[in-house]
């Protein structure tokens, strides 16, 4: 006799988790949630280190949203750690305040200045582009080609492997730029990362009895041994349809780990090199989490293609990839008993808030559904 369930969960990231969290906890549905990793929480996943440092395992997980809905939420599976997330930028041998902001304005001219001195010059710097096309355009038209050149051409490349020419707006311009001293990654209202770690808050959410998990299990190995009512899948769509329209690009990256025995090694939690390095960024993820060890470990991480056997972790945010992902979302939509919830699931460069608000937007129209 095959199992039977409600509900075929294909992940157990944000999209897999939340939905099988409400599916049972509202609907008394029964989930099974297949995971293809050895543990839960997709990219979100933290664990401790030989040294006893809590790392963010597949970099770092940087927690904002302005969504009251959203913290109140997951607040159900874990208490925060508030942490404003502030990073340099190390380049021409020394550090950079960074994202641009009038501090940094201040290192490149070399004494005081003001916010309207800041203004006056940009504005003779920037390259007049009313509609920027692309990365490189929306840089330049607002800082010019001196700073973009310092800060994200090359870091672009390594991180990409295109040329910012090639990718949309949005890839660079989600960086802010300011004339004030904001120093701030990100101005969401709430920045904070689980107290005791995501992977803790993951565990919670997939405590309830409706929800069975499968780790290191392909779901196409086990779907003809259970019977389910309807498919969740949230991972890459070329995969779910055998890559018959071609391949999707994505990037991956590795992550060189090194503990070093002082309590801090780097003056922020995370550090950019745009472009001498190899590396795109070290992250000293202890400064984030609060966690006192007199030891510490910093993750280099570096940038590399993907190909069979590593993560995707970015969908390509370039013109020809939408135009091949928009083939698969057709074949999605006509598919019928399947949902394509996530990141890769519809190849979207979604951060974790938005993640989250997808699936609980999708969990709506799924409890309106009758099974």
């Amino acid at each position: 006799m095959p199992w039977a369930f409600d509900y075929l969960i294909v992940g157990a990231g944000f999209a897999g988790s939340v939905l099988a969290e409400r599916l049972a906890s509202q609907c008394d549905m029964s989930c099974l949630v297949v995971e293809r990793r050895n543990h839960i929480g997709g990219n979100a996943y933290d664990a401790h280190d030989a040294a006893g440092i809590l790392l963010h395992m597949y970099g770092p997980h940087y927690f904002r949203t302005n969504s009251d809905r959203i913290v109140q939420y997951l607040s159900q599976f874990t208490d925060w750690h508030p942490v404003e997330y502030k990073i340099l930028s190390w380049t021409n041998g020394r550090y950079w305040q960074f994202p641009i902001n009038l501090n940094t304005f201040e290192q490149l001219i070399g004494r005081p200045s003001t916010s309207e001195e800041m203004e006056e010059t940009l504005a003779k710097w920037r390259v007049p582009i009313a509609d920027p096309q692309n990365s490189e355009e929306v840089i330049v038209s607002q800082v010019g080609y001196k700073l973009y050149e310092q800060f994200f051409r090359n870091y672009t490349l390594k991180q990409w492997r295109r040329d910012p020419q090639e990718l949309d707006p949005s890839v660079c311009g989600r960086i802010p730029i300011r004339t004030n001293r904001d120093d701030r990654y990100h101005t969401e209202k709430f920045q904070a990362l689980p107290l005791k770690g995501f992977t803790g808050m993951f565990e919670r959410m997939l405590a309830h009895p409706k929800i069975k998990l499968l780790l290191q299990t392909d779901y196409r190995e086990v779907a003809p041994f259970i019977q389910y009512k309807h498919m969740i899948y949230t991972g890459p769509i070329d995969l779910y349809f055998d890559c018959c329209d071609g391949p999707l690009p994505y990037r991956s990256l590795r992550f060189e780990p090194e503990t070093i025995e002082q309590e801090f090694y780097l003056p922020a939690m995370q550090v950019n090199y745009p472009n001498d390095e190899a590396f795109t960024r070290i992250v000293e993820i202890k400064r984030a989490t609060g966690q006192r060890a007199p030891v510490t470990t910093i993750m280099r991480e570096y940038p590399q293609d993907y190909c069979p056997g590593r993560e995707p972790y970015y969908p390509v945010p370039a013109p020809d990839a939408r135009a091949l992902y928009q083939k698969y979302a057709a074949r999605a939509e006509a598919e019928t008993g399947v949902t394509f919830v996530g990141r890769l699931a519809t190849y979207r460069y979604y951060n974790m808030d938005q993640v989250v608000g997808a699936a609980l937007a999708e969990f709506e129209k799924l409890r309106g559904r009758a099974l």
